[in-house]
């Protein structure tokens, strides 16, 4: 039979049956008659799942494990781990992995929205938390652990980016792309100006230029061998005339690698070319925008489109394409 006895805290329910202990306090007593009855119930139909290890694991202490566990090696192991970082920093750290609700985990999402932050930013940050409980309830053996992820409502993640070069010639009849392909090869760093036509004629991530190797490159048959992309799959990326005269010209590193620079430096510089071409809100991402772009105005069809880029549905390739309306209006006639 389970004990009940008032406390300062309200009403403790004690239960030891079948080798199993476990007390917990709640505001009234029935409540506390209620929980102690399920329990009961559970352990004579053998269904009890010990909830002592995620009664006494704090979030914070989950997230150092998962830190060992789950993040090397992992795509995208950079933001990852930033993402953990600010978790750890959070006051929800404290908490045990049992008593984190999905009202916590609502609250913390509306405290975020309303600083600003984006909702895919939130989403993703949701992602790695929901990742560490359903690790911790099939492999750590906490078993009895509800995801409380699975309980609140996902932000939206927001608009795609839609930005593309701008067309339209400035006052001294110069373009966007004129301007900023002028100031990548004004940088003192000699690799962003090739790095940026070659993400342009290509539609290939920053990460996966980076990694590119002289050789995975056959100038020959045009074909650039991506072995590391970002959703794990290899993929030939075919070449243009342009990207050929581009890698062509290249001088070959000892290191093996097309373009041996680190992302930290190429940032820097980028942002610098950015400002010095008077451009407004363009990432280097938005390259990869425009190119996918370009590629359905030259002509191809989503299949051969989705084949160069490495967008493994339909969907996450359109939202990587924006068709220019004055350009479909002379289509039109």
């Amino acid at each position: 039979m389970a004990a009940f006895r008032k406390c300062s805290g309200g009403w403790q329910a004690i239960v030891r049956r079948g080798g199993v202990y476990e007390s917990r306090t709640f505001d009234t007593k029935a409540d506390a008659e209620e929980w102690a009855a399920e329990l009961e119930r559970k352990i004579r139909r053998n269904e009890h799942l010990d909830s002592k290890e995620a009664e006494e694991t704090t979030l914070g202490a989950a997230l150092d494990r998962y830190l060992v566990e789950a993040i090397p090696g992992k795509k995208g192991e950079t933001q990852d781990r930033r993402r953990i970082a600010a978790w750890k920093r959070d006051d929800l750290s404290k908490k045990p992995l049992a008593k984190i609700k999905g009202t916590d985990l609502a609250t913390w999402r509306d405290k975020r929205l309303a600083a600003g932050v984006s909702g895919g930013t939130v989403r993703r940050d949701l992602v790695i938390l929901s990742h560490l409980f359903n690790l911790a309830r099939k492999e750590w053996g906490m078993a009895g652990l509800a995801n409380p992820v699975e309980n609140i409502r996902q932000p939206s993640p927001g608009r795609a980016r839609d930005r593309r070069l701008n067309t339209s010639p400035d006052k001294d009849g110069k373009t966007e792309e004129v301007r900023l392909l002028a100031a990548c090869e004004a940088s003192a760093n000699p690799w962003l100006a090739p790095m940026v036509k070659l993400a342009l004629a290509t539609a290939m991530r920053q990460s996966e230029l980076l990694a590119l190797r002289w050789e995975n490159i056959d100038l020959r048959r045009k074909v650039a061998h991506l072995d590391d992309t970002k959703n794990g799959e290899r993929r030939d990326v075919p070449l243009s005339s342009v990207a050929v005269a581009v890698l062509g010209a290249l001088p070959r590193s000892v290191n093996g690698r097309v373009l041996p620079v680190s992302v930290g430096r190429l940032n820097i510089q980028w942002r610098k070319a950015v400002a010095a071409a008077g451009l407004k809100d363009f990432h280097f991402h938005d390259l990869r925008h425009e190119a996918t772009s370009r590629l359905f105005e030259k002509g191809l069809n989503p299949m051969e489109a989705a084949s160069v880029t490495g967008h493994k549905t339909l969907a996450m390739l359109k939202r990587y394409t924006h068709l220019r309306a004055e350009d479909l209006a002379a289509k039109l006639g």
